[in-house]
């Protein structure tokens, strides 16, 4: 049985490890996340390098996955070329979709939504201006989304205000009025789907990776794992041993990931 690795600074990369499961039934999943550094968003660039690239180095050594998906758009806009030099499996990262926003938008008026890193990136100016050039790009990077998510998957309440104050970053920008299209170029934000539609000012369409990301990894594992006749055990493995992680623990086990490990970092 084939199996992947997804990984992440926390919770976000859930999101993305949903698609992969629901699409890839019969494939086995390890789910790292590198709490102990957590958040990413916030980290100095030349040091989330060499922490993403020595971590995922050391595990892939211990547990030979056949493919790495990095879902953090932090780390893939930062370290994905680090990663490839030094590992010889397959990489997957996880991008901005400006691309298929800039193909749904009506208004040519995106938001992009990340955390601060993201946003302000070299990387994502690129692909904004290989993919929409004739767009309007509003961004607005937030680390209060982040922690929402986080509570949300540990099983408390996320405040409606607060995600009303997070997303007025974005469309209180000259020109909100007009965003038809909002990136989510942070996999925690598809946890708050239903919370951000809530918040936002009128029915918008919300985009993100996952779904891309998932036909990625189909495309470069062998096709048997699109069945299987039993599901696959899946594991959870996270850098630190913390209360927050034992709150986790039944938005885990609804993902099939029961076994939970802790590796010192």
């Amino acid at each position: 049985m084939a199996t992947a690795v997804v990984f992440d600074s926390g919770v976000g990369g859930l999101s993305v490890f949903d698609c992969i499961a629901a699409a890839l039934p019969g494939l086995r999943l390890l789910y790292i996340a590198d709490n102990a550094y957590f958040p990413y968003g916030t980290k100095e660039e030349a040091a989330l390098v060499a922490r993403v690239r020595d971590l995922l180095v050391e595990l892939t050594e211990r547990l030979h996955p056949d493919l790495i998906v990095v879902a953090c758009n932090t780390a893939s806009t930062v370290a994905l070329p680090a990663l490839r030099n030094a590992l010889s499996l397959p990489i997957v990262g996880t991008v901005p979709a400006i691309k298929p926003a800039a193909q749904t938008s009506v208004t040519r008026v995106i938001g992009l939504l990340g955390t601060p890193g993201t946003v302000r990136r070299q990387y994502t100016q690129a692909l904004i201006g290989e993919f929409a050039p004739d767009c309007i790009v509003l961004r607005h990077g937030s680390t209060e989304l982040v922690e929402l998510a986080e509570q949300k998957l540990r099983g408390e309440s996320v405040a409606p205000a607060a995600v009303k104050r997070a997303l007025a970053g974005l469309f209180d920008q000259p020109g909100g009025e007009r965003v038809d299209t909002v990136v989510l170029a942070c996999t925690h934000f598809p946890l708050l789907a239903a919370e951000l539609a809530a918040g936002a000012p009128r029915p918008l369409h919300w985009i993100d990776s996952g779904a891309a990301i998932a036909r990625r990894v189909a495309s470069l594992l062998d096709v048997a794992v699109a069945s299987a006749d039993a599901p696959p055990r899946h594991r959870a493995i996270f850098t630190a041993r913390t209360a927050a992680v034992e709150k986790l623990r039944p938005a885990l086990a609804l993902r099939s990931l029961e076994e939970i490990e802790f590796v010192d970092s």
